[in-house]
């Protein structure tokens, strides 16, 4: 995304100017998007956004909430349609295969990155067959552990972990999630040997994380925030870069295990061969929307951070995603047909 493109999103949402004079401003200033005007009368019709997951959950509160300031926008309804199975890969084929004239979108999400690997038997490659749009934002995972664990820093639960190989129990939403691999991630750097114990999502994972029958889980910030001030469960570290505002007191892994970086996100992506113009469109808004401060705060209370990429970052961040996630899982042995 270019500095000129979001200049241009914010003049049309601050000064409202009309659609057709904002993709002819775009076309004009930014000479990497010849291609714009061509997109100037879209959306003409509501967009179907499509999510692989239940409603309810915090991915589809932040999807809702970035879909009414696209409606808002572009002056088009953008619906959210839920389709969950198969870790998402209903809801990523179905984009896959719909028509790319930019009216039906596709969430998304790690676990897309994760299954391009995790699942032997797909029919599509998210990184081949979608056209990615824009990103949407980032959650970070947090390592977390009983207080029953004799660990108060990272270092101290490295060397319990090595003390007692095998020992050790970390509870993930089910094989394959983010926090299976971020698991599998921390068990190849940091060298050391925990059982994986796979439950039917986050919520029963914390549950038995709670009561002591296992000790360490990846979690999900807005999931465990509540149980860390009570002091029911002990925050080691975040796993992003950077530390949490949610969390600011806690350290991030990678100051005990370099290198080390991962944490949940989703965006945007429309089948390939979606005009090059309608994508950027997309991209433009949803950069913009993001950027709206109103946003950013709904976001911080939801304990995420705008992904700000374009079409063509975003692509590269998938797939580097996509490769990481290949060389954990093929460390780990993990497999599913």
């Amino acid at each position: 995304m270019t500095s000129g493109g979001y200049r241009i999103c914010r003049l049309a949402r601050d000064m409202r100017f009309s659609r057709r004079n904002l993709l002819r401003m775009a076309a004009v200033s930014i000479p990497l998007l010849p291609y714009v005007a061509l997109a100037e009368d879209y959306p003409v019709r509501p967009v179907r956004v499509v999510l692989g997951l239940s409603p309810g959950g915090s991915v589809d509160i932040v999807t809702r909430t970035v879909a009414q300031a696209l409606s808002e926008f572009l002056g088009q309804q953008f619906i959210v349609e839920n389709k969950p199975g198969a870790s998402g890969d209903i809801a990523t084929e179905a984009v896959v295969r719909a028509t790319p004239d930019g009216y039906t979108l596709l969430v998304v999400l790690a676990a897309n990155a994760i299954n391009a690997t995790l699942h032997q038997k797909l029919r599509f490659s998210p990184v081949r067959d979608l056209a990615m749009v824009a990103g949407l934002v980032r959650v970070p995972n947090i390592m977390e552990i009983n207080p029953a664990v004799p660990a108060n820093t990272v270092p101290e639960f490295i060397a319990y972990a090595k003390a007692n190989p095998g020992k050790l129990s970390y509870a993930s939403g089910g094989t394959g999630s983010s926090l299976h691999v971020i698991g599998e991630l921390f068990k190849m750097m940091a060298g050391v040997d925990m059982v994986h114990v796979p439950y039917r999502g986050g919520a029963p994972a914390l549950i038995d994380l709670l009561s002591g029958r296992v000790q360490v889980m990846f979690d999900t910030i807005p999931q465990a925030i509540d149980y860390i001030r009570d002091g029911k469960l002990r925050a080691l570290a975040v796993t992003t870069a950077t530390r949490s505002p949610t969390l600011p007191n806690v350290p991030v892994l990678s100051d005990f295990v370099p290198g080390f970086q991962a944490g949940s996100w989703w965006g945007l992506a429309a089948p390939k061969d979606t005009p090059y113009g309608i994508i950027h469109v997309l991209s433009y808004a949803t950069n913009a929307v993001l950027s709206d401060p109103r946003i950013k705060t709904r976001l911080a209370e939801l304990g995420t951070t705008p992904l700000l990429y374009g079409p063509a970052p975003f692509a590269s961040f998938v797939e580097m995603e996509t490769d990481k996630w290949a060389r954990v899982l093929n460390f780990s042995g993990t497999k599913e047909d």
